[in-house]
């Protein structure tokens, strides 16, 4: 049995690993500041605290907060950030202060001071690869740059060679892919890995980076829109609201399910042999966003107000699949839900919930007005 501390545990993704761990027999304490752009109404979220899990109030960007959740914790399972591409290009300041400051004022207390902390694991991005990686008939293996602003205002979407500027083909995006993210958001997750790697190794405590892919499922925030296209699009749906469909609809991602991503967490928390590594987390496959619409269309068994805009976000990348060879052959994780049947449990779900706005259009408002969507 080990004391786990999950910072940002309110979450999505802490509550579900809180309570997969809780029923492994490990002792589980909660630290989250409950962002009401996250959980909304705090009385909810506090409701949805797993009995027997300890659960404290607080912001890793206040380091006394942050002491009294630390102490006596055997494992550090730091999940507290940030997260929204687009909101990230023009709130910088919350995002660094959040992801680097509040990562460094956790590595910095176990550094410095009294602690048990034998392991910190921390949740990074696949928002680290920016386009991640791609081959060139010519070239072989590039990693394109942000893409061209006049191409896609001219409806060319796809990235390029860096080298040619030609064609490029999409593949599996592996942890040895050059890192160089196209978002603040990405980089302050890289940051946030770098921070780890380096100061855990110094003061010898191991570490696991997981870069998370597209997390979805039942439980996931509905309310907030920069949580993903899934609860956005499903929100719209059931209020009978317009879809804008970015770019031409066939920009594509890897959508992991819930389950595999805490199933995976807990590979790395119990597995000595994944101490000291960077493991994606993804399903290995990839679905475009027309491909999202007809799954939700299907399943609502109504058809979506959506419309192909040829809009598009600055920062935003094209396509993501993550190649997950690594976390299969040392940690033996395998996806157990593919999209189809994820989607379905997800929607199953949502149609129990009550819906509200998710503020979707102030966020593209925003967005339009700081010059970010096109």
């Amino acid at each position: 049995m080990k004391r786990i501390l999950i910072t940002g545990g309110a979450g999505f993704i802490g509550l579900n690993l809180a309570i997969k761990l809780q029923e492994k027999g490990h002792q589980v304490r909660i630290f989250d500041n409950l962002s009401p752009q996250i959980h909304g109404n705090q009385a909810d979220v506090k409701n949805n605290i797993p009995k027997g899990v300890e659960f404290l109030l607080g912001d890793v960007r206040n380091k006394e907060e942050l002491r009294k959740a630390m102490l006596g914790q055997n494992i550090i399972v730091h999940l507290a950030a940030e997260t929204g591409t687009g909101q990230s290009m023009y709130e910088v300041q919350k995002y660094t202060d959040t992801n680097i400051c509040g990562t460094a004022n956790v590595l910095d207390i176990i550094a410095n001071e009294e602690n048990e902390v034998e392991k910190f694991v921390i949740a990074s991005s696949r928002a680290v690869y920016g386009e991640g990686t791609y081959e060139c008939a010519v070239h072989g293996t590039v990693f394109p740059e942000n893409r061209n602003e006049s191409n896609m205002l001219n409806g060319m979407f796809e990235p390029t060679c860096p080298i040619c500027d030609c064609h490029v083909t999409g593949v599996p995006t592996a942890e040895t892919s050059k890192l160089h993210p196209s978002s603040v958001y990405g980089i302050t997750k890289q940051v946030q890995e770098d921070l780890v790697r380096v100061c855990c190794e110094a003061i010898g405590i191991p570490y696991v980076v997981f870069r998370y892919q597209n997390v979805y499922g039942p439980g996931q925030s509905l309310k907030n829109p920069y949580t993903g296209i899934l609860s956005i699009f499903s929100s719209r749906i059931v209020n009978n609201e317009k879809i804008n469909i970015f770019e031409d609809g066939k920009e594509s991602r890897d959508f992991v399910y819930i389950d595999d991503i805490v199933n995976a967490t807990i590979l790395g928390i119990e597995n000595v042999a994944a101490n000291n590594q960077i493991y994606n987390v993804g399903s290995g496959t990839q679905t475009s966003v027309a491909e999202v619409i007809q799954q939700l269309e299907k399943l609502f068994e109504k058809s979506a107000d959506a419309e192909i805009t040829g809009q598009f976000r600055l920062g935003d990348i094209r396509h993501n699949r993550a190649d997950i060879s690594k976390i299969q052959t040392e940690l033996g994780y395998n996806p157990s839900v593919d999209f189809e049947h994820g989607i379905e449990c997800f929607i199953e779900w949502v149609k129990t919930q009550e819906m509200g706005s998710n503020q979707y259009e102030k966020s593209l408002l925003e967005m339009k007005e700081k010059g970010l969507l096109k």
